[in-house]
């Protein structure tokens, strides 16, 4: 069974690594097979031999992650069954101009990159900001709390409002960790 996904090609290196390291540490952890076509950026994923035939869909959201600007020790959490990932795209809440995309961008970075620290801080969740769309990684509670605070920030809303939002959930969070 083979899998496609496409990535942006200056993200190639990065998912290949040094020396290939990434790639064949993704396979061994993994048992599957990846090929990568450098210059398209198109990747091919056989699991066929697989460890575990979910490993698939967990592979192609490592890949995604990756090529949504995400180092791969962060992408390769989403090889845990309890990570999940979720691309946003900014152009659903601004629509295609380019100016009010690369607006949105810079409110949900902030000034020197707050605003996105901000929000992986409260939640404990990663958060990738990559040509178009925002992009989190985090068990379902950060993924459910991150998800919340972008699509606030993305409809308008003021940032001091997200950061309230994140404060209150903020003992959510804690209490979650904690197994309660």
């Amino acid at each position: 069974m083979m899998q496609s996904v496409r990535i942006p090609t200056e993200r190639v290196g990065v998912l290949i690594g040094k020396n290939g390291e990434t790639k064949s540490r993704i396979e061994t952890l993994t048992g599957v097979r990846i090929s990568v076509d450098s210059e398209e950026g198109d990747i091919q994923i056989d699991y066929t031999h697989a460890k575990d035939p979910a490993m698939a869909l967990s592979v192609t959201n490592v890949v995604t992650a990756i090529g949504r600007g995400f180092s791969p020790g962060k992408a390769m959490k989403l090889l845990r069954e309890d990570y999940f990932f979720d691309v946003l795209d900014i152009r659903d809440y601004v629509g295609k101009k380019q100016e009010h995309v690369m607006r949105m961008r810079a409110r949900v970075i902030g000034t020197r990159g707050k605003a996105r620290e901000i929000i992986e801080e409260l939640t404990g969740a990663y958060i990738s900001v990559y040509g178009n769309t925002v992009a989190i990684i985090g068990d379902g509670l950060q993924m459910e709390v991150a998800r919340k605070a972008l699509d606030m920030l993305l409809s308008g809303s003021e940032h001091a409002a997200v950061y309230g939002f994140l404060e209150k959930m903020r003992a959510h969070l804690k209490v979650d960790r904690m197994g309660f």
